[in-house]
């Protein structure tokens, strides 16, 4: 679904709500919601690859707004006065570009809409969950089965009649019609 050179704009606290995980962190303290959900998206984001901006609803708090870095995540908290899908809808009109996709991550319908009309592809709360969970268990899949390094790498996709004529041929074995290798 999502590719390398795409974006995802992710609204944070829709996420915080839906995922039972944050949502229950959220119960006891906001601010460590926030800290994990940050934490499992900078995961995804490495082993995605796409560029990931989260947003905060921060309209109720006076002030400029912030946008920071953190673990290659782009963090946005929005100005004052300005609802997270505000911001999400001026980001996709910002972003918008041919040549990669776009996604807003939301469970909001409205939003979800509003972003689809600007150009955005969209997700759920949910997709995006599962999509998480996914590559944790792809992650975990590799490094189980990563086997030391071989010593020949070619041993497993090769034929062994293939692995044999070039053996004879990296040790210089020639056949009895004085051919290197034996066909």
């Amino acid at each position: 679904m999502l590719r390398r050179e795409d974006t995802l704009i992710v609204d944070g606290y829709n996420m915080i709500g839906d995922w039972p995980e944050l949502a229950r962190l959220k119960l006891n303290k906001l601010e460590d919601a926030r800290d994990r959900l940050l934490d499992i998206l900078a995961d995804y984001q490495s082993y995605a690859g796409l560029r990931i901006i989260v947003v905060f609803d921060a309209f109720r708090v006076p002030g400029l707004g912030a946008k920071y870095k953190q673990r290659r995540l782009t963090i946005v908290y929005t100005r004052e006065k300005e609802s997270a899908d505000e911001c999400i809808e001026r980001l996709v009109g910002e972003l918008k570009s041919v040549r990669h996709h776009l996604y807003v991550a939301t469970s909001d319908q409205v939003e979800q809409r509003v972003a689809f009309g600007r150009g955005a592809l969209r997700i759920s709360a949910r997709e995006l969950r599962l999509a998480v969970e996914e590559s944790s268990r792809e992650i975990a899949r590799t490094i189980r089965r990563e086997p030391p390094p071989k010593r020949n790498p070619l041993g497993g996709v090769l034929s062994d009649d293939v692995q044999r004529v070039l053996e004879q041929w990296r040790r210089g074995i020639r056949d009895e019609k004085g051919k290197n290798g034996d066909k």
